[in-house]
Order: structure tokens, then sequence, then C-alpha cells
């Protein structure tokens, strides 16, 4: 809670992941006896804010700016102010939004966001417990695996940080026989 000329504002942050999923928190988030409930979020390239009434770009854009300023992403945030009677002017407004907004992302506990990548692959039945193997060792979570005349094709998911060491593991492990139908996931640095 911070206090400006005898108005209060207390901004409170949930994580989001996607626009839409931010647009249904919002509503929880909100007091509904507060003069204004000034909002933002940020869902990677996604984002948006509102003012809720106070003049343009005095709410909205410093809530934005404080998510930004801290290098957070999914994450929808919303400051109520219950107005004190002084009027603040424009630079009051922003620094008092901007403050509650950067104080509560300062203190909020954070989850580090984790990359996937998901790719599709084609191999022999002899080399399934290979290709499992170097699944295990890296990670990978197998989405869907069917059995045909061929082989084996097999959908998987892994950390993008892994892709490339989990790409070359089954290359050597198996001669280059696992074939990558969908190039999802692709060697890289080298």
């Amino acid at each position: 809670m911070l206090e400006a000329e005898r108005s209060r504002f207390l901004a409170r942050a949930v994580p989001v992941d996607s626009p839409g999923a931010a647009l249904q928190a919002l509503p929880d988030l909100c007091a509904p006896d507060a003069t204004h409930n000034c909002w933002a979020f940020r869902c990677g390239d996604a984002y948006r804010s509102s003012d809720d009434g106070e003049p343009a770009g005095t709410a909205g854009r410093p809530i934005l700016a404080a998510i930004d300023g801290q290098g957070l992403d999914q994450v929808l945030v919303v400051v109520a102010r219950w107005f004190g009677g002084t009027k603040l002017g424009a630079g009051g407004l922003v620094r008092a939004y901007g403050g509650a907004a950067a104080e509560c992302l300062r203190t909020a506990p954070r989850v580090p966001i984790v990359a996937f990548d998901e790719a599709e692959l084609a191999f022999g039945f002899d080399d399934t417990g290979l290709v499992h193997a170097a699944l295990a060792a890296h990670g990978a979570d197998r989405l869907d695996e069917a059995h045909g005349p061929d082989g084996v094709r097999l959908r998987l998911r892994v950390r993008a940080d892994e892709a490339g060491a989990l790409a070359r593991r089954l290359r050597d492990a198996t001669r280059d026989r696992v074939r990558w139908l969908d190039r999802g996931v692709r060697e890289r640095g080298q």
C-alpha cells in the first residue's frame, strides 16, 4: 500500500500465460470500492494497459513500464486507487502508479519461464532403447508414440537449452539413423 496526498494505492500482481488469461483474471484483482483500477499486462510481445478514467498515459503506461523495467513477462498488475481529495497532477499520478507497481513486483516471488521445443522423429525398432535413453538423459517428454511397419514415430517436447545436445546424442547413439520429420528441434551451435 502506497499513500500520496491522502490517496491510497494498492498494487496486486498475478502470473498469466496469455492475453486472454490476463483479461480473465482482471476482475478478480480489481477492488470494487476503488475510485480507479488501472492495470497492465505483458505476455511476450503482447501487452495492454488501461488508465481506467485517469488522464491518458498516467497510470497504465507507468504500470507497464514497471513490468518491463524489472524484465518480467507473463504478468498482470492492477493498481487500485482510492481518491483522497487532492489532485496529484500527471507527474504525481505517474510516480504513484509506477511506484506502487514496481514495489509490488520487487517483492513478488518469481518463477523462471522455460522455453520448450517440440519435434517429431522416426527411427527403426532396433534404436528404440537408445532413443528412449537419450530422451530420459535430456529430460525430454514423449508426447505421442506410434508404431508402424517401418518403425516408430515419436513426438517429443524438450527444454530449448537441451535441444541441441539431444539432437547430437541421438545422432551419435544411432549412427545418424534417426530421421527428423519436424525440425522444431535442431542441432544448435555447430
